[in-house]
């Protein structure tokens, strides 16, 4: 056995982007052209892969092959063996030159001999390594499947590992907001909640914690709006971050809900922790900055201006003579500002917006 390779693989446990050398040098062992590992759910798949076929992981996660390949996938599942295993593994002769997979993805692109295993992580994913052969090679041979197996235990233990260091960093992140005073959870592309804090914890009056490491807001517009943000996070480069008003039980003072996606490197392949969800007061009424205003809705600088100009009391008319446009302008900023807002009436923009708190202020019990 390589030892080195063994040591790569803990070593990727705490530098996730090792991975991707790591599945190049398994691949060498099985001769193979290049490695997928991803991590899987019923809504998203995170994935990394040797370079030489990023490209045709790209294609195979943006062009639909994710919920075509189900079937591969669940008889992986099925088989549930602890190891390595080949197309004769897996399929008759006669449902290999039926499946879509196949024949309509991996061969015309010159793959389309495979050696895969999958594992389960504590997130309740599904973590597969597919290893992906030049399909003029031939099947993956026994003695190919025999050396990776020998691996298998590392990368088990890797995994379980970098699962586990992922979601700590989720409670220390979590909790790191809590000392600045923010109430703030993390979550997973599906919405399951992986970290929280307790001062979001505490606010039962504006959150419902459900079954399943599910959570969701008392408030049902405003849980609409969570759906929505949520639905948006598989989509790692145009997930926007959202903020929205929630009202709380009993006449509790309103809260501003942020969703904010994590993008990038700061997405564990293992983990997929999709965003923060933060929570800010709402306190005494007052004209915020225009700063303010923008950053949290997301609001162009014509958008935030007129808002704060409803707040401090001025008209429609009034707002369009300040800024030397006209009322129609001013109408289809204001509409922007309510969608983005989440209000459905002026009135509710001002009553929002007029209390927003610096977010050193205290959280409602």
């Amino acid at each position: 056995m390589d030892q080195d390779l063994v040591d790569r693989i803990y070593a990727s446990s705490f530098a996730p982007e090792l991975w991707p050398r790591v599945m190049d040098e398994l691949s060498r062992m099985a001769d193979a052209r290049g490695g997928v590992l991803f991590a899987a759910n019923p809504k998203a798949i995170n994935w990394t892969s040797s370079d030489c076929v990023r490209e045709h992981m790209a294609a195979y996660a943006t062009e639909g092959w994710i919920e075509r390949g189900r079937d591969r996938r669940a008889r992986l599942m099925r088989l549930r063996y602890a190891g390595f295993m080949v197309e004769s593994d897996i399929y008759t002769p006669q449902e290999l030159e039926t499946d879509p997979t196949y024949q309509q993805f991996l061969r015309p692109r010159g793959l389309g001999w495979t050696v895969s295993t999958v594992m389960s992580l504590p997130t309740g994913d599904d973590l597969f390594i597919c290893l992906n052969r030049d399909f003029d090679r031939g099947p993956v041979e026994p003695a190919f499947v025999r050396r990776l197996d020998e691996l298998r235990p590392h990368l088990a233990r890797g995994a379980l590992m970098s699962a586990r260091m992922q979601l700590e960093r989720a409670r220390v992140a979590s909790e790191t907001l809590a000392l600045i005073g923010l109430p703030a959870l993390v979550i997973g592309e599906n919405g399951r909640v992986l970290a929280t804090n307790q001062l979001i914890e505490g606010l039962s009056g504006y959150v419902r914690w459900r079954a399943q490491d599910a959570f969701s807001l008392r408030d049902d517009a405003a849980d609409q709006l969570l759906t929505g943000a949520i639905t948006t996070l598989h989509d790692d480069r145009s997930a926007p971050t959202r903020s929205f008003p929630v009202r709380g039980a009993e006449e509790r003072a309103p809260m501003i809900v942020h969703v904010v996606p994590i993008r990038g490197a700061a997405r564990d392949i293992f983990v997929g922790c999709a965003a923060v969800v933060v929570m800010t007061p709402v306190g005494t009424p007052q004209a915020p900055p225009v700063e303010l205003v923008q950053s949290l809705f997301d609001l162009t600088p014509a958008e935030a201006r007129v808002a704060r100009s409803l707040v401090v009391g001025k008209s429609l008319e009034e707002i369009a003579a300040d800024g030397a446009v006209s009322r129609n302008t001013v109408r289809t900023h204001m509409r922007n500002v309510m969608e983005k807002t989440g209000c459905n009436r002026q009135a509710e923009v001002v009553s929002l917006l007029g209390g927003l708190s610096p977010l050193g202020a205290g959280f409602p019990a």
